[in-house]
């Protein structure tokens, strides 16, 4: 009789010749082989749920000791337990591995760090030993989540050194490496005591031990992004890729461009396209031996990802300018690809229906590319269609517009978990209490999952949901840059945005693998909350500490009660302007309205320098309005001012000697600086 060993350690891969008797696996590992964390371990671990996936050909035993530790001057090691040598005495046709997750404990991975893959590399010999034949997989540990006592204190960091551990005895070994880190990652509620799998994601286990025994990946799959109707990124290389069965043979075939690969043993297969001139339509196919997929009506052009929260998801049919600009929005040569989500975060109590997708998440509703015309641009954001018909009629190339805003979601739930666990941890943890979030965002989560009985439960709200359901499945589809319309969310802790917001350009450009990826965003607009004068400077600051972004300033298209001002044309336009400036090198475009530059005080006057300063004058052919200064006491007072040589002169008589100015520092402002291109002026607070 054939067996299949299966280790919570480790996973190595070896040809094996298949008899008649079941094949015998043997899974090896610590107490997440066992089944710590299931109620029934002989009917819900991961062993046990593989043997029902694989069937009665295969014969599947479990060999996992609860805290074992691959270091075999570990506290407890596996080479010294009863459950190792059970396992030899099985010697498994094929052993799957999963061990490291205990020797991130403090007695064994700081002491013995060095002696990792000569344990690891003498455990797998010994299988090799008592059946020479075996095929080998060691697996990449279960995550850890944030929760852990130890998390920050070397958990976290022990164990991304132990995956690479394990990665290079992958390599050196020559065994296969499989990922049971990676199924549960995004989803830390299936770690109830931060360690250890439920049933559920015990499952998830077994699925991806049975893929990578069987190498069935469930076919020739493809990134939900690839429909009929879809725009490719012109211009540069076209990374193409998906999944299928190991070993099955895929040709990728484009105008006159054919690119065949093989599907490696983890399922993936990827080809890189040489670039597409603009244009189209494109058929773009994609096949295996079993199965061919074929996209009509494809375009090459420029894509753009548009994603925040309401203002960005604010419908064109809902705008100012909707009944003369809906008609009108037929145009084949810009496709919208709209991730609309399956229930909107209004203050309302969710159908209990709807909160097991949220855990899974699943919150976007199945999409594919439409063409723009009136129905589907009117369900479009208004701010992304505004954006992108300026940049169809700028460049005369086909555009492709991604929108996947939420309404009322946070700057943390569109940060990757990676990131947020490394550089802001503090705000994983107890996300519905800490005091980074917002009392209305924590109060419309909370009424949302009111009918919940269930402690775990997830909302899009959550630091780093968003990303793991709307950005993950993106799957890098080469985009040309981001705009974003975010911030009311934050605009109570702008210190904490500051962070936030520089981790999310960093955790995007890090996906989409460019450093500079062009990521241009609104300045929140004028309304009557205390908070946003600062949180509208800080916004400017970041722009100037951030490379390759561009801010549009909306403050003068602000609503004194209304957060989400309905003038959507202006703001989408200002974008474009950013883009068609800075990534498309049209210098005849002004990207902003006067920015802040510096300042230089004399004879009781300040004088403000300003970056697209050219043509400065009014809006409204008024004064130059709401500009204050202060002294050293910095007590601020309304104060004149003109231009005088390309500058603004600021001054009041009840300063003498300013030492400050502040421009529309007011929560609602009639600020009425522009320039040559009547573009607005920011607000600001020189320091």
């Amino acid at each position: 009789m054939k067996k299949i060993l299966i280790l919570t350690l480790c996973v190595c891969f070896c040809a094996v010749s298949f008899a008649q008797e079941p094949v015998k696996v043997a899974c090896v590992g610590n107490s997440i082989t066992y089944g710590i964390g299931v109620a029934n371990p002989d009917k819900d671990s991961y062993p046990a749920q593989l043997q029902r996936m694989l069937g009665e050909k295969y014969k599947v035993e479990r060999f996992g000791k609860p805290g074992a530790t691959l270091l075999n001057k570990g506290h407890r090691p596996y080479m010294q337990q009863k459950e190792f040598k059970d396992a030899l005495a099985f010697a498994g046709d094929i052993v799957v591995i999963h061990l490291g997750v205990n020797d991130t404990d403090p007695r064994n991975w700081p002491n013995y760090r060095d002696f990792f893959i000569s344990d690891y590399r003498a455990l797998i010999d010994s299988f090799r030993v008592v059946n020479p034949k075996c095929r080998i997989l060691i697996a990449r540990t279960t995550p850890i989540a944030d929760r852990h006592p130890r998390f920050e204190s070397g958990t976290r960091d022990w164990q991304g050194e132990i995956q690479l551990a394990i990665e290079s005895v992958a390599k050196s070994a020559h065994v296969q490496l499989i990922d049971f880190h990676k199924p549960l990652y995004p989803y830390p509620y299936l770690l109830p005591d931060a360690v250890h799998p439920n049933e559920e994601g015990a499952s998830l286990l077994a699925k991806t031990a049975y893929e990578g025994i069987t190498g069935n990946y469930g076919g020739l799959k493809m990134p939900e992004l690839f429909t009929d109707n879809m725009v490719l990124q012109y211009g540069r290389p076209i990374d193409i890729h998906g999944t299928a069965n190991a070993g099955d043979k895929v040709t990728v075939t484009i105008g006159k461009q054919k690119q065949k690969t093989v599907t490696g043993l983890d399922g993936k297969w990827r080809v890189t396209l040489h670039p597409l001139a603009a244009g189209g339509p494109y058929t773009l196919t994609v096949s295996t031996a079993e199965r061919l997929l074929t996209f009509n009506n494809v375009l090459a052009g420029e894509v753009w990802l548009c994603s925040g929260q309401s203002n960005m998801e604010f419908h064109l049919n809902w705008s100012a300018t909707a009944k003369q600009d809906v008609p009108n929005a037929a145009n084949d040569q810009i496709r919208l690809f709209d991730q609309k989500e399956r229930w909107r975060t209004n203050a309302v109590e969710w159908p209990v229906s709807v909160l097991d997708s949220l855990n899974h998440l699943q919150y976007y509703k199945d999409t594919e590319w439409k063409v723009c015309s009136p129905e589907t641009a009117g369900k479009f954001s208004a701010v992304a269609y505004y954006f992108g018909k300026k940049l169809q009629d700028s460049l005369q190339v086909p555009v492709g517009l991604i929108c996947n805003a939420i309404g009322g979601s946070p700057t943390e739930a569109w940060i990757d978990r990676r990131t947020l666990e490394y550089q802001f941890p503090a705000i994983l943890r107890n996300w519905k209490q800490n005091d980074f979030i917002q009392d209305w965002v924590r109060g419309r989560a909370a009424l949302n999952v009111k009918k919940s009985t269930d402690k775990q439960q997830r909302h899009p709200y959550e630091p780093c949901y968003l990303y793991e359901s709307g950005i993950l499945p993106l799957e890098h589809f080469p985009v040309r840059g981001i705009i974003w319309y975010q911030g009311e969310s934050n605009a109570h802790n702008k210190e904490a945005h500051e962070k936030l917001f520089n981790l999310l350009v960093q955790s995007w450009r890090k996906n989409w693998n460019d450093a500079e990826l062009p990521f241009y965003f609104v300045q929140l607009s004028s309304i009557d909350r205390p908070s946003w004068t600062w949180f509208r400077d800080s916004q400017r600051r970041l722009m100037t500490e951030i490379p390759h972004t561009g801010m549009a300033v909306s403050s003068d298209r602000g609503d004194s009660l209304d957060v989400h001002p309905k003038q959507k044309k202006e703001i989408g336009e200002r974008l474009a302007a950013w883009a068609l400036n800075r990534t498309y090198g049209h210098r005849n475009v002004v990207p902003s309205g006067p920015l802040y530059k510096s300042v230089s005080f004399a004879r009781g006057a300040a004088y403000v320098s300003f970056d697209y300063a050219d043509g400065l004058c009014t809006s409204d052919g008024k004064p130059i309005g709401t500009f204050e200064v202060a002294g050293e006491d910095e007590l601020f007072y309304p104060a004149q001012a003109v231009v005088e040589d390309g500058k603004i002169k600021v001054w009041s008589k009840k300063v003498k000697d300013p030492k400050i100015v502040r421009y529309g520092w007011q929560p609602f402002t009639r600020a009425n600086l522009v320039n040559g291109a009547g573009l607005p002026a920011s607000t600001f607070r020189t320091e």
